[in-house]
């Protein structure tokens, strides 16, 4: 049967679009549906900032009635202009079990790239690298994502490879469990933060009721910290402010950490619950009318957390912040009886990390991989 592709621009074909991975995926054991609210938002270019330096087009593959695929494609003139490149990138990416969709799907993205005069294009990634997720799962497909984590089933690495893209880079998810935890690291804790202080370096937790204060007043850390890392783009305040408000409503103040030298922040931790353990039998991600409730009343019930963030800058690593940070969370994940969590993602040419969680007795046990495709060939 023939493939047609189809623009996507209406408010019907936004929410065709959103909803299709939950009927492509129903059965698996380890797809976690989206929230549709926040996916809504995510494409409405009026309300997500990202778009101010961004545009996209949206597509969906059909056989007859059937709808067999999706993409998106999109390209930032502030990725492009801090990475002195000219590339662009696909995201939201999810077909049926047909190689012939694929191609097709990426002979409209990569179509609609040389349109925009792009050289290149990247993948997936949804939308920004640096505030959203991104990622193709290659290696472990036998348990769930943690949250803001993506999941794929194994055919779409195929799926990508055989139509023309290779490896651009890979980022590694490691598995910290609480018993199997460095114990040495968590006894180091009071010693090394006592040394901090003595050179006038202090660790605290984030104030909530101060929230978009303290992200604002961490947004150079996060900059300066980052800046070097591949894929990397300093958000914009609009994007920082935007991030802030998504991860205020299921944040644990408890897992926030911020050192400070003379009240100047000089570090921070971000690491959230698994609120994936409660999302994962929403239905079609929808919250209402019941299930914000649930979201609400089970979040600080959750018994794995992710290390999301860390950062310091450059003047302060090695001096054992780093390893303040991880036994905080360690020590804090024992006190809530919690079953452990997940570091990720963790760039693979990141040796400091990569060292920092197998310290910790971490095990690789996800790999997601961004994919690309030269588009002058």
């Amino acid at each position: 049967m023939k493939i047609e592709i189809r623009k996507v621009s209406t408010n019907k074909e936004i929410k065709q679009f959103i909803d299709f991975p939950h009927a492509l995926h129903d059965g698996d054991p380890y797809y976690v549906p989206e929230i549709y609210l926040g996916q809504k938002e995510m494409h409405n270019q009026s309300k997500n900032p990202y778009f101010k330096h961004a545009k996209a087009q949206l597509y969906t593959a059909w056989k007859g009635n059937q709808l067999v695929g999706r993409i998106a494609v999109h390209i930032s003139k502030n990725y492009n202009e801090y990475h002195n490149s000219n590339v662009g990138f696909f995201g939201f990416y999810d077909v049926v079990d047909d190689v012939a969709v694929s191609k097709a799907l990426f002979d409209a993205a990569t179509a609609w790239l040389r349109a925009e005069k792009a050289e290149k294009i990247l993948g997936p990634s949804s939308y920004s690298l640096t505030t959203d997720t991104g990622g193709l799962l290659v290696e472990g497909f036998d348990s769930r994502p943690l949250v803001m984590m993506t999941y794929n089933p194994q055919y779409y690495m195929a799926h990508v490879e055989a139509c023309g893209f290779t490896k651009e880079m890979d980022l590694f998810a490691y598995e910290i469990m609480t018993k199997n935890a460095s114990d040495k690291a968590v006894k180091l804790q009071e010693l090394l933060l006592q040394r901090l202080n003595r050179s006038g370096i202090t660790v605290r937790n984030i104030n909530l009721k101060k929230f978009q204060e303290e992200i604002s007043g961490l947004k150079h850390v996060y900059t300066e910290a980052w800046q070097d890392n591949w894929g990397f783009v300093p958000p914009t305040d609009e994007e920082l402010a935007h991030l802030g408000s998504e991860m205020k409503m299921v944040v644990d103040p408890d897992f926030v950490y911020i050192a400070e030298h003379e009240g100047r922040p000089v570090g921070f931790s971000v690491t959230l619950p698994d609120i994936n353990e409660i999302t994962k039998d929403f239905k079609r991600g929808r919250l209402f009318p019941f299930n914000i409730f649930k979201l609400l009343l089970r979040r600080r019930k959750v018994k794995r957390v992710r290390i999301l963030l860390l950062g310091i800058l450059d003047d302060y690593r090695n001096k054992g912040i780093e390893a303040v940070f991880y036994a905080m969370n360690i020590n804090k994940a024992k006190e809530k009886n919690l079953v452990g969590g997940e570091a990720s993602w963790i760039l693979e040419n990141n040796q400091e990390m990569v060292k920092g969680a197998e310290k910790l007795n971490g095990r690789k046990y996800k790999t997601y991989r961004i994919y690309s495709q030269d588009l002058n060939g």
